[in-house]
């Protein structure tokens, strides 16, 4: 027995190593050494467990270096994460990004357990709207087409006509064919996605209830929530970056306010940054979304540079680490449930979604 637990060793030890070295190749220039050495022994046992339990690790773009270049089977934005939930035959669904997340896999995928690394893993764009909210306002305006983006959480969606991504809100909204819609709950999308499709927007919930003027002129009724990453930057970012490097090219995120989006090169999802800056020949970029991207985009660019004038991680998403997810698949932990009644209105609006984008 003793050979055999030996031999195991061994071969634990080859798997770790060959770990570090593709850790090393990718991230030596991002990540310390002592931690890649650490972190490979973690993700050695990731590979273990993932394959004894059936399981398929999806990573969002914001996750941290170290956990994005190791163990994940699919990495992306929530459209693309939300398709391999839907095509993927595992059992077990580990979701490394944050609970709206883990819960759209649940309701793409009923059948399979899905797990979130931690505990929590919240969203202030989330949190700041609710499904008696969504309900309030379709009282308000009846009849009027509900287009939820996909950072909300099941209930909000079961209440929804159809949901979107950053990448995909307008043509969604143009996907309706009607002359008004609600869009929620981000602020600053919203605005932008009617700046894109030429609709005049109006945000009720400013005003004192009753207070609203129906006879206004509008064609998309928003909603005041924000993401507290991307609600930071301003064009005074982008105004000094370009005082220091003249020639950078700057990317935002649509959630970033619409003076920001102006003010920058390029604005889109976060695979669509990746895919941007893959494919300029610019030396020198700006990335105005979560730091952590910054660099795993870095990582993947080695001759390009990054500019270290991002600095804002999402709390949220820095609650998901390689730890937690050996965790999740040790003790199966945190386990995702959606009540049955909200998962299947929740559904249609997801997979009009994903068949929208899927004409893309």
């Amino acid at each position: 027995m003793q050979g055999v637990y030996l031999e195991s060793e061994k071969e634990k030890n080859v798997i770790a190593e060959s770990m570090y070295e593709k850790l090393k190749a990718k991230l030596s220039h991002v990540v310390p050494d002592f931690e890649l050495q650490h972190k490979a022994e973690i993700a050695e046992e990731i590979m273990r467990l993932k394959e004894e339990r059936n399981a398929v690790i999806l990573a969002h773009n914001y996750m941290e270096p170290a956990l994005f270049y190791s163990v994940p089977d699919y990495v992306g934005d929530s459209l693309e994460l939300s398709r391999k939930a839907a095509a993927c035959d595992q059992d077990v669904i580990v979701f490394c990004g944050v609970r709206f997340m883990a819960e759209t896999a649940k309701i793409l995928s009923p059948e399979k357990t899905v797990l979130l690394p931690a505990k929590k893993a919240g969203c202030s764009l989330a949190a700041s709207i609710t499904a008696e909210d969504v309900r309030k306002l379709k009282a308000q305006f009846p009849g009027v087409p509900v287009v939820t983006y996909v950072n909300t959480y099941a209930d909000v969606k079961a209440e929804s006509d159809i949901c979107c991504t950053s990448s995909n809100a307008a043509a969604v909204v143009e996907s309706l064919g009607t002359d008004t819609v609600i869009f929620l709950p981000d602020e600053y999308l919203a605005k932008n996605t009617a700046k894109e499709t030429g609709k005049h927007i109006v945000f009720p919930t400013r005003l004192p209830p009753g207070k609203f003027d129906s006879s206004l002129d509008y064609q998309m009724v928003g909603w005041q929530g924000r993401c507290e990453v991307h609600e930071r930057f301003t064009v005074e970012d982008i105004e000094n970056a370009r005082r220091q490097f003249p020639d950078v090219l700057v990317l935002a995120h649509p959630e970033c306010s619409p003076e920001v989006v102006e003010a920058s090169d390029f604005a889109g999802s976060t695979t669509a940054m990746v895919k941007y800056v893959k494919e300029h020949k610019a030396e020198q970029y700006l990335i105005l979304t979560e730091c952590a991207m910054g660099d795993n985009i870095a990582a993947e660019n080695p001759d390009k540079e990054m500019l270290r004038m991002c600095s804002i991680r999402c709390p949220h998403m820095n609650e998901i680490t390689l730890e937690d997810t050996r965790d999740a698949l040790r003790e199966n932990r945190y386990v995702i449930e959606v009540p049955e009644e909200i998962r299947v209105k929740a559904y249609r609006a997801v997979k009009r979604m994903i068949e929208i984008s899927a004409k893309d």
